[in-house]
């Protein structure tokens, strides 16, 4: 029962030091990146170094590169709590040679073997896929951005590299939501760990940013970029625009900050070209490589800053740092028109270009109306607000808490002295039981191991007899045989928590189950609770109530426009889903207003042979699927996505989620949609009182369609829907949830007479 490859070590931090002070995690960073350029990664490594020490951790960075300015190094090792690791100065790596990823994995490797580090921060899928393999998987907080970002580049091969490194790490680091939702649709694996991490926007000490106002009319209008020379940065058009201005009647210089021309092999010439423009083409002003802070005050200097690229990247997924740093120093900038940009920015801003000669418009417009400048910098600066170094700090801190929660003295306190609590899990399917894994194997004070059955009734009784002599408390998730296997062999003294579902408690296992053996039995609604109780007779106190957990923070995304009109349903089968009920909303709603619209998030009921082979399943489906072509309400308002584990970037088009079931135990659709932003609409089914609030429930289908369009036509949709997520976060988030496991797995061996159950959730979760 040794650690799997991708499991990561068990953490250092089990005691606060004298004093009260915690443990610092000790955070190594990596990028495939060379400190001795200025370019979009040099600053993420600067940002990201930054942003962990002061989110409380002890930083060491390893650099790629012999350093040969330390313009951008020197202010990380006057940082207190970071170290500067060079190989190359310690001799390990030539002295002029940067670093390939096998040799940086190595490097990496050994450092951790001569003091363990708790988090890894690695940048570059090339780097990241090596020390997937390697002793550090399990611990790497892995930095997305070189990678495939469109449909058609994502070929099976690279697809499944990600998979691989989105197993061997903790947390994947994205740079935006668009990023985030792509990966998770690509690359099934990178759903539930991927996090928004944005580029940092950061202003040098004393460097004071410029006031709104318009560009001085009696000089020349100052452009600047800053960063690599580079063909589909369109850099060689960029020092042809003072001669174009010109041509307007417009003086104008263009200042360009930055050493690094981009060898194109595609375009042989291009670097002599960039050379000789930047040496000689009218107006421009070059200022060769600076230190980050020279080059953001030259950009401080400056009217209007360039971030105009080659259309071909308008579907790229990161954000550009140069548009930040701009907008913190009041500086507005020439950009892209594409979506992820008017987000940033607004529709109408007034700064978006797509060809040269958009540039010399917009150029020429600012010239000559000075609010057009004032409007662009308010939005600049309005969009940067949001990713400084401070909203960085924030986002590293919650998910140094997430990932390294506190030890409690109840857990250490149920275990024997000097060690931690022992906890087995036992299960042929762990599905349901993800999320609260990954937070047993993260506290300080516990050791987690898992006797997986291979399918229901199919089990390695070796490795059941081994955790029998290890575990102090042993988990059967889903009672069924392995809760009888473990509840006939548990040692004594050893606790034993069964987790009951629907689907057990209509079988046999129930019946034969030795509760004397059982400390807990969790339902996950006081309904089934209530139902299970009357259906075994088992003592009212061996039986508690843990609501299932929602994932609020992975859920919490920003809706995408038009999603009040969206309904959202997820999981179709077998037909006690109801799928008919949705279409009778869908058709109420459809009669008044055509843009509601029906998104259906399932696998078919044909992919499930054992649904399928039922002639009565049949027949509903097909007068199901019938009814959608023949219907004139639904023709184009009923849409059916791919099942799968992107459900949260799904959950951003869904405005209202449907519940039509006829019976559930808990539903959980219906909570991940409120913790998205998205209203639940329930059916009545037995129990859904129990577990949403009564406002959210309804009598039948009209009531659900009538409840929806007043929500959208009576300008409710956001306030009901902050409310939503507001009580399910209360009640079912993932925090509060993984609360309840750990002071039920804390308690002693008596606790068994004290029940656990929660209050009604129409008591908890009302409001007022």
């Amino acid at each position: 029962m040794g650690r799997r490859p991708h499991e990561p070590r068990a953490a250092r931090r089990l005691r606060p030091r004298s004093g009260g002070d915690p443990v610092r995690p000790r955070a190594l960073v990596y990028g495939d990146v060379d400190l001795n350029l200025i370019d979009g990664s040099a600053v993420w490594a600067q940002g990201m170094v930054q942003a962990l020490a002061r989110a409380g951790c002890e930083v060491t960075f390893v650099l790629k590169a012999p350093i040969r300015t330390g313009r951008l190094v020197d202010p990380l090792r006057a940082l207190p709590g970071v170290t500067i690791h060079s190989p190359h100065a310690e001799g390990r790596i030539p002295a002029k040679i940067p670093m390939p990823p096998r040799w940086a994995a190595g490097v990496l490797a050994e450092l951790d073997a001569a003091a363990p580090f708790d988090l890894v921060v690695v940048r570059g899928h090339r780097i990241a896929a090596k020390l997937a393999a390697g002793p550090l998987a399990g611990r790497l907080w892995t930095y997305l951005t070189d990678i495939p970002q469109s449909a058609p580049e994502m070929s099976p091969a690279k697809a499944a590299e990600l998979g691989r490194i989105a197993d061997a790490s903790r947390l994947l680091l994205c740079q935006t939501e668009e990023l985030r939702g792509f990966l998770e649709t690509a690359v099934p694996a990178t759903a539930g760990k991927s996090v928004l991490f944005p580029p940092v926007a950061v202003l040098p000490d004393r460097l004071v940013p410029a006031q709104d106002g318009a560009p001085v009319g009696d000089r020349p209008l100052r452009l600047v970029y800053t960063g690599k020379f580079a063909p589909r940065w369109n850099t060689l058009e960029m020092t042809r625009l003072p001669a174009r201005l010109a041509e307007r009647g417009v003086e104008a210089e263009v200042h360009m900050v930055g050493d690094k021309i981009h060898d194109d092999p595609d375009d042989p010439s291009y670097a002599d070209r960039m050379e000789n423009a930047l040496a000689s083409a009218p107006g421009v002003v070059r200022h060769g490589g600076h230190p980050r802070a020279e080059a953001m005050r030259i950009t401080a200097g400056c009217d209007i800053g360039l971030s105009w690229r080659h259309p071909e990247l308008d579907a790229g997924l990161e954000l550009s740092t140069k548009l930040l740093e701009c907008g913190l120093l009041g500086v507005p900038v020439v950009v892209n028109r594409t979506p992820m940009h008017e987000r940033l920015f607004g529709a109408d801003y007034p700064l978006f270009v797509a060809t040269e000669d958009d540039v010399v418009e917009v150029l020429a417009a600012v010239r000559a109306d000075p609010r057009i400048h004032a409007l662009a910098a308010r939005r600049c600066r309005a969009a940067a607000d949001e990713y400084t170094l401070d909203a960085a700090v924030a986002r590293l801190r919650s998910y140094v808490r997430q990932v390294f929660p506190e030890p409690s003295e109840a857990v250490l306190g149920a275990a024997p002295a000097g060690r931690k609590l022992r906890v087995g899990v036992a299960s042929h399917d762990l599905k349901f039981f993800t999320r609260l894994m990954d937070y047993l194997k993260s506290r300080p004070d516990m050791e987690i191991q898992v006797d997986h059955w291979s399918a229901l009734k199919a089990h390695d009784a070796e490795r059941g007899h081994a955790l029998l002599d290890w575990a102090d408390v042993i988990i059967c998730e889903w009672c069924g045989p392995n809760a009888l296997w473990y509840a006939e062999r548990k040692r004594p003294g050893q606790r034993l928590v069964v987790r009951l579902h629907r689907f057990e408690l209509y079988a046999d296992w129930p019946g034969q189950l030795d509760i004397d053996a059982v400390d807990q039995v969790i339902c996950v609604s006081p309904h089934y609770r209530d139902l299970t109780l009357s259906r075994t007779g088992w003592p009212a106190e061996k039986v508690t109530v843990i609501p299932n957990w929602v994932d609020d923070t992975q859920l919490d995304r920003p809706k995408l426009l038009g999603a009040e009109h969206h309904l959202g349903v997820i999981g179709i089968a077998p037909s006690r889903k109801r799928l008919d009920l949705a279409l009778d909303v869908m058709e109420e709603l459809r009669r008044d207003d055509p843009r509601f619209t029906l998104f259906v998030k399932s696998k078919l009921p044909w992919d499930y042979w054992w649904i399928w082979r039922k002639p009565e399943e049949r027949a509903h489906y097909e007068k199901v699927f019938r009814r959608i072509r023949r219907s004139p309400l639904l023709s184009g308002g009923v849409v059916f996505d791919s099942y799968g584990r992107d459900v949260a970037a799904w959950l951003r088009r869904i405005g209202f989620v449907l519940s039509t079931s006829d019976d559930e135990s808990f539903h959980l659709a219906p909570a991940e949609g409120m913790a998205s932003g998205a209203v639940p609409v329930v059916r009545n089914w037995p129990g859904a009182d129990t577990i949403y609030d009564e406002r959210w429930i309804h009598s039948d289908t009209a009531s659900m369609a009538a409840s929806i369009s007043a929500s959208v036509a009576g300008g409710t949709w956001e306030a009901d829907r902050a409310f939503a997520r507001e009580q399910v976060v209360a009640a079912y988030g993932l925090d509060e949830v993984c609360r309840q496991w750990t002071e039920l797995l804390a308690a002693g061996p008596s606790a068994a007479a004290t029940p656990t159950a929660p209050l009604p959730a129409r008591e908890t979760m009302t409001r007022g």
